[in-house]
């Protein structure tokens, strides 16, 4: 997975462990694709300010991950929720269509 849109999906699970300064240049730097220096002006301090707390924050956001697993669970989740729908498709040919309707639709909205 590239790193920057990896960065981004921890940024949504973990964000708010951060404080509302290092959320707000992470997510301007990850989700605005912001340089160093337009989030430097924006935050009205420097450009090595700005390098260090996204580089500081990276090391956090990869140890809550490792830690907690919540991006992994989610995708984890989602491979599960591929595969239940694959078989869904395959039972869908036999006689019981309206019930494995019914099954696939609960599978897309509750998993």
């Amino acid at each position: 997975m590239e790193d920057r849109f990896k960065m981004s999906i921890l940024l949504d699970l973990y964000g708010t462990l951060l404080t509302d300064k290092q959320r707000d240049i992470l997510n301007l730097y990850y989700n605005d694709d912001l340089s160093l220096a337009e989030i430097a002006e924006n935050m009205e301090t420097s450009r090595q300010a700005v390098f260090d707390i996204i580089k500081r924050c990276h090391k956090i956001l990869l140890e809550y991950e490792s830690r907690l697993g919540l991006m992994q669970k989610e995708i984890s989740r989602e491979n599960s929720k591929g595969e239940l729908l694959g078989m869904l498709d395959g039972l869908a040919e036999g006689s019981r269509s309206g019930e494995i309707s019914e099954i696939r639709s609960f599978v897309i909205e509750n998993l």
